[in-house]
């Protein structure tokens, strides 16, 4: 089957070399990072097999639906509506970042101090090793930040299929109309894309499809609020993951299967970490596949992740899409509504977000907050702050951390993280 893989990522263009050093060390990774847990579900299995196949048997169900005459649509933001793209008999899959690759050339085209996740995004590109990137018959972009809205300038002459989408800044009126505008600029885009027309009897079974597997997620996350908790972060967040990858009906399938057996944990009071561990919940920037350096160092330093508050998270999935409409209009107005719900640090002023911030926090029973900031991503950098005062003002204790993707910080960080779980202790 290797090898069918082979042939599969040489007709992609994938730099084959540099393409097996990547899955050499996501392997080993993974190995060391989730293997490594005690006491895990054994409904991880499921997510264990996505991971060791997800350049591989992923990317040959997306090649075959290809064949079929689907089209793949490549994203990097949850403002990207997936209901819209399964309406035209499209995939929409998540696109590569989350690791350091290519990082000479992509310093070619963008300055040392752009933001870690776009720089990756690049990496992935310009090192030829995103299986998902090359299949895609279209690359959405958004302009969620300075640093994306200049950076799709140059990654449009790297790709021939990128489109971008023009998302609005402030949560007011004329923000939700530039949202509509967009999402119909989109939903024709999509429809010259595969020919196929979206009709009110497609975007509603669209919409079905999508709030079941955000049903599903919002039923693994309120299973996270036990103590002890009966599953590790670090699951929890990979299910997050996969969210962006996976089959959509298969994915729903599979993490209800794993919520039947941790509602039995918790019946059985058996935790992934004992009872009392100090409950941490994680806000701030999107951790994508294979990021997983702060959620390793905070549960291998004596305490648990119960909740993420980001894109990959709840951000991302925690509101459902209005399915009673009658009209296709109606329809492309509850997904407007939908995602204009999303707290992104984009808008100003955000006051929802900090809201959220400390109903999580609440609601999941953390003992304390990690904001995580990717190094110069400014809008979250920027609400850190605030977000540390709004939480010290309701006596909850928050650490921020500004990182990236390399190693080189571990050390340093596992002492703060070690230090502020004495103090949560």
């Amino acid at each position: 089957m290797t090898e069918d893989y082979r042939s599969m990522w040489t007709d992609l263009g994938l730099d084959l070399d540099a393409h097996d050093a990547l899955l050499g060390v996501l392997g080993s990774a993974y190995k060391d990072i989730y293997l490594a847990q005690k006491n895990r579900p054994e409904g991880m299995g499921y997510f264990d097999f996505v991971m060791s196949e997800v350049h591989g048997l992923r990317i040959k169900e997306l090649m075959d639906e290809k064949a079929a005459g689907g089209k793949i649509i490549g994203s990097y933001c949850v403002f990207v509506p997936e209901e819209i793209a399964l309406a035209a008999n499209a995939t929409l899959v998540g696109l590569c970042s989350g690791a350091d690759f290519a990082m000479e050339e992509v310093e070619q085209l963008l300055p040392r101090n752009t933001c870690a996740l776009i720089k990756s995004a690049f990496g992935f590109k310009l090192g030829k090793v995103c299986p998902y990137l090359e299949s895609a018959d279209m690359i959405v972009g958004e302009n969620t930040c300075d640093g994306k809205k200049k950076a799709y300038e140059s990654l449009g002459h790297l790709v021939n299929n990128l489109y971008v989408m023009d998302l609005p800044q402030m949560k007011t009126d004329n923000g939700k109309a530039l949202l509509k505008k967009e999402y119909l600029r989109f939903k024709e885009a999509v429809e010259a894309l595969t020919g196929v027309s979206i009709t009110k009897e497609s975007l509603k079974s669209a919409i079905g499809v999508v709030n079941a597997k955000r049903a599903a997620i919002h039923r693994l996350s309120s299973l996270r609020k036990a103590d002890p908790a009966p599953i590790s972060g670090l699951d929890g967040l990979l299910a997050n993951q996969v969210f962006f990858y996976d089959n959509p009906a298969r994915f729903t399938a599979s993490v209800h299967k794993i919520c039947d057996e941790l509602e039995a944990r918790i019946q059985d009071r058996k935790g992934a970490f004992p009872e009392k561990t100090p409950r941490i919940l994680v806000a701030g920037c999107p951790q994508a596949v294979p990021n997983w350096k702060l959620p390793m160092i905070v549960e291998t330093s004596g305490a648990v992740i119960v909740g993420e508050e980001s894109c990959v998270g709840e951000r991302g999935t925690r509101h459902l899409t209005d399915d009673t409409g009658s009209t296709l209009d109606e329809m492309m107005d509850a997904l407007v509504d939908r995602y204009f719900q999303v707290d992104c640090a984009i808008f100003t002023p955000n006051e929802q977000r900090l809201l959220h911030i400390r109903e999580m926090a609440a609601a999941y029973k953390a003992d304390g907050v990690i904001h995580y900031g990717l190094q110069f991503c400014q809008p979250y950098l920027m609400e850190s702050i605030p977000v540390e005062k709004a939480l010290e003002e309701k006596g909850i204790p928050c650490l921020r951390i500004e990182t990236d993707y390399g190693m080189e910080d571990m050390g340093q960080l596992k002492t703060r993280v070690e230090a502020f779980v004495e103090q949560l202790g």
